[in-house]
């Protein structure tokens, strides 16, 4: 790789790689990419390729205006720049059957929108130290996994695999077919999530803290859970939510 065309930012575990052929290079390697940005309009052949091995690989694409690119770098970055990702993303499809084959019963957690860096990172936190066995986000919509996510996780987000998925809805089906519930967490649920049995395989469903979660995922889901208020504040932050229900789900599970 071309180490001109590589940006270091200062307390940062994302690099920035511009260029055509680092870009490709970086695609054709395997190397882990947070996410590409290429220009719009382009019929550049390069281009597409780029497009399409982003495509392939699961990695997040998003078509620019020049002036997006020029705000990325001002340098000669032939309409494409791309961050690497500090963390190796895993399949689903191939970690569950992992799992099962293991003698684990699986415990997960989907993010759904959880867009805030800080929080996705305490998220993270709370996920690795009551046990949780794999992470799943949207291809979009996500917090991006940068350095500062790594420091708010406290290192955690190195630690428990992540997957990213292009179809969170899909994605739960999967989940379901696979006998795993998915439990969503939600203000408007009836049910005290300490009623809820979660010994069996899991997986907790979080949503965005504005929009919660999307309405054809909250369908899909085998039960809906709410935490209890008792003060004037309507509703926790997610990462606080997050926490308490992991816990209680870690406890039981290791009754």
């Amino acid at each position: 790789m071309n180490k001109t065309n590589v940006n270091n930012k200062s307390g940062s575990a994302n690099n920035l790689i511009f260029g055509i052929r680092p870009v490709l290079e970086a695609l054709e390697d395997g190397i882990p990419l947070e996410r590409v940005f290429l220009v719009k309009g382009s019929s550049n052949e390069s281009h597409r390729k780029i497009a399409g091995l982003s495509k392939k690989h699961g990695i997040p694409l998003k078509l620019v205006p020049q002036e997006k690119l020029q705000r990325l770098t001002r340098k000669n970055h032939q309409g494409v720049v791309a961050f690497t990702s500090p963390v190796e993303f895993h399949h689903l499809e191939g970690l569950i059957p992992q799992l099962f084959e293991s003698g684990k019963l699986p415990f997960l957690l989907m993010l759904d929108g959880v867009t805030d860096v800080r929080n996705f990172g305490a998220i993270a936190r709370s996920a690795e130290c009551f046990g949780v066995d794999a992470i799943i986000i949207g291809m979009n919509h996500s917090a991006p996994i940068n350095g500062e996510a790594i420091k708010s996780s406290a290192g955690a987000l190195l630690k428990v695999p992540v997957c990213r998925s292009n179809d969170l809805v899909r994605s739960a089906d999967s989940l379901i077919q696979s006998g795993i519930a998915c439990v969503a967490s939600t203000e408007k649920a009836l049910s005290n999530f300490r009623q809820s049995n979660y010994t069996g395989p899991v997986c907790l469903v979080m949503g965005a803290e504005d929009e919660g979660i999307q309405p054809a995922l909250l369908e899909r889901c085998d039960l809906h859970v709410g935490i209890p208020m008792y003060g004037k504040t309507e509703s926790l932050n997610v990462s606080v939510s997050a926490g308490i229900l992991l816990s209680e789900i870690a406890h039981q599970r290791n009754s």
